[in-house]
Order: structure tokens, then sequence, then C-alpha cells
């Protein structure tokens, strides 16, 4: 008989949303994941689970599973063909009707819901041990480890490390420019590695802000992932004369999985040694 009280019992369980979830009464065999880091999590800690992902999920490299479409346009008729007794998603990266539409037809779906990064190490060990029904892998220990060891980044043209950060923007798109506001996985991470958000008390979590408006914000630091919008050395810090521009992984800044085991070390590497548009790059 299911035990109400015990969390992991497949006839009781609910995603991050608080929504029930028909696991069924075995763990799951045939995974499909709608959400590029979830693939990654799910692959690194059980590769042989996973039987469909979007054309976006880029890790591992070598991962070979069938490709359903995007995160915002999957293939409706070819997840359920894939005849998964679990879909992984994402309330941010996914559409609520895609979802409902999945669950109509009597797929399992799982939704994870994550703001920040203490929200994805609890988001991931469930997914991984209730939904999947795996053990907790080690790279889950080593991203908190890594996390708990983050110190205050340096300022922007070098220097010693100090509480009181700089004053960052985070472009995450152009035409029209748009940055990271408030209640943002993303924001959090660069919070925790000493950085200022200029936007962080914004209305929106995504605000549409005009050039103009974010340069008299006199900011300290530019930081510019190259995803969602693929920022380059050539595209997007001639936007910024003078202020100091790291170039960031987006993997690393907006992936919840293993990634975040090397997060802080590569995000840091790069908001330490920023460069500013016309002067020598700092090594």
């Amino acid at each position: 008989m299911a035990d109400p009280t015990d969390p992991r019992d497949p006839s009781e369980a609910r995603d991050d949303l608080d929504l029930p979830v028909p696991l069924g009464p075995r763990p799951p065999r045939r995974v499909v994941s709608l959400v590029p880091s979830l693939t990654e999590a799910v692959a690194a800690t059980a590769p042989g689970l996973l039987v469909g992902a979007t054309n976006w999920c880029s890790h591992p490299a070598d991962l070979t599973v069938a490709r359903i479409g995007g995160t915002k346009n999957p293939d409706l008729a070819g997840v359920l063909a894939l005849a998964p007794d679990l879909v992984i998603a994402n309330d941010e990266e996914n559409r609520r009707p895609d979802l409902d539409a999945l669950r109509a037809a009597g797929a399992p779906v799982w939704v994870t819901g994550i703001r920040t990064l203490d929200d994805a190490f609890r988001s991931l060990d469930r997914l991984l041990t209730v939904a999947c029904r795996l053990p907790r892998p080690a790279w889950l220990d080593q991203a908190e480890a890594a996390w708990r060891d983050v110190r205050p980044t340096a300022s922007p043209r070098g220097g010693r490390p100090t509480a009181d950060g700089p004053r960052a923007i985070v472009p995450i798109w152009r035409r029209p420019w748009m940055v990271l506001g408030r209640d943002t996985f993303a924001g959090d991470l660069l919070r925790r590695l000493g950085l200022r958000l200029v936007h962080a008390e914004h209305a929106e979590r995504y605000p549409a802000v005009p050039l103009t408006e974010l340069l008299s914000g006199r900011p300290e630091l530019v930081v510019l992932p190259d995803e969602p919008y693929s920022f380059t050395a050539e595209d997007g810090p001639e936007a910024f004369p003078g202020i100091p521009v790291a170039l960031v992984s987006g993997r690393h800044l907006t992936w919840y999985g293993p990634s975040l085991v090397t997060a802080p070390t590569v995000l840091r590497r790069a908001i330490d040694h920023p460069f500013i548009q016309g002067e020598e790059t700092t090594s």
C-alpha cells in the first residue's frame, strides 16, 4: 500500500509546480526531455534512460536520441510516438499548452520550477531521485560543494575582491535590448559571485530596456552571455564603449545541471578579467 508520508512514493509524486505526476509502479525506462540542461542532467546520471530530446540539447556532445523540435515548439506527435513513461520540462522553457496536450494524451509530465541556485539543487535532486528513481549522482554533490566555496568577485578593472561588487547589467537579447531583471536563476548566480545587478528589482523578470537607458544607469560591468542571444567580441561590446565587458558561457550561466560543477570557476574567470572595447584584452 502506498505510504503518503514517503516523498518518494510514486503514487504521491508531485512536481515542482505541485502537480500530481502518475509515474507508475516501476522506474521510468523511456524519458523525453524538453529542456537542454535537464537533458544533460539525466544523460550524465543514467545515459540509457533518454529516448528523445530537443534540437537544442547540445550536451553531452555524443547524445544520440530522437530529436523532437524546440523547447517552444516541440513535435508533440513525435514525443508521443516515442512512448515515453516520463516527459521532463520546465515552467519557463516550455509552453503550458504543449505540456497540457501531452498530459491529455496520457504522458506523465514532470515540470521543474527554478528561480535560484538553491531551487536548482532541490529540483535536480527530486527530478533524478523521485521522478526518475535514480541514485543521487556524485556530480550534484560536487556542484553544491563548488558553490559553497564561492567568494566575492574582484572589481571590473582588476583589484582585490570586495563584498560590494560592481554594478552590472546582463543583456540577454538585442533588437530589442533585453536584460536580466528580478527573480532569475542566472541573476542569483551572478549575485553569489558578487555582482550587483542594476535591474534586480525591476518589475519584470526579463525587461526590454532601451540602450540609452542602459547606458544612463552607469553600469560598471556588462555581462554578455553567448545564449540565448549569441553575443561575441564583435557583436555586443561595441554598444558599451568604455565599459568593461565580460563575455560568458551561457551554458554555465543559465543551465542547471552538471555545468554547475565548473560554473563558479568559468564565470569568475570571465568576470574578473573583462575587456574594454578598443583596449587590449586583459589576460
